[in-house]
């Protein structure tokens, strides 16, 4: 992902989630140095991944595919090339926050692996309030 690809990424994550990160939260991202990469598929953008690497962790902030490609196994693959890079740059474990009100992005987790491991309360902004985040793990 570069600076280039912001304003697909910002409309991808528009369409994509009620409570969107927004242009500056990529922007700083990259700045700092993040792990981040657009998916492509037969030429065109199909996902995007943000990664914190520190030491031998690695964070998935942002995983998401875009609409018309859901349903066809590009969320586990873009999540096994996310632990894959990370376990080549020297992460042993992947944490990553999701919300409970996700079933989708829980069922994916839990199959390809992670753990719950804790709760953040009110960690997400909700329709009514703060949604807490469910704190999940896998080993690399």
């Amino acid at each position: 992902m570069t600076e280039a690809d912001l304003d697909w990424v910002v409309a991808q994550e528009r369409e994509l989630h009620p409570f969107p990160w927004t242009r500056g939260n990529f922007a700083d991202s990259l700045s700092a140095g993040y792990s981040a990469w657009i998916m492509q598929v037969d030429g065109e953008r199909a996902g995007y991944a943000v990664v914190l690497m520190v030491m031998d962790e690695a964070h998935l902030l942002n995983i998401s595919i875009v609409r018309h490609c859901q349903g066809k196994g590009l969320g586990r693959f873009l999540l096994d090339f996310v632990a894959d890079t990370g376990r080549q740059r020297g992460a042993d474990q992947l944490f990553l926050e999701v919300r409970p009100s996700n079933a989708a992005a829980l069922a994916l987790y839990a199959a390809t692996g992670f753990q719950p491991i804790g709760r953040r309360k009110a960690y997400y902004p909700a329709a009514e309030g703060r949604e807490d985040a469910i704190v999940m793990r896998k080993d690399l």
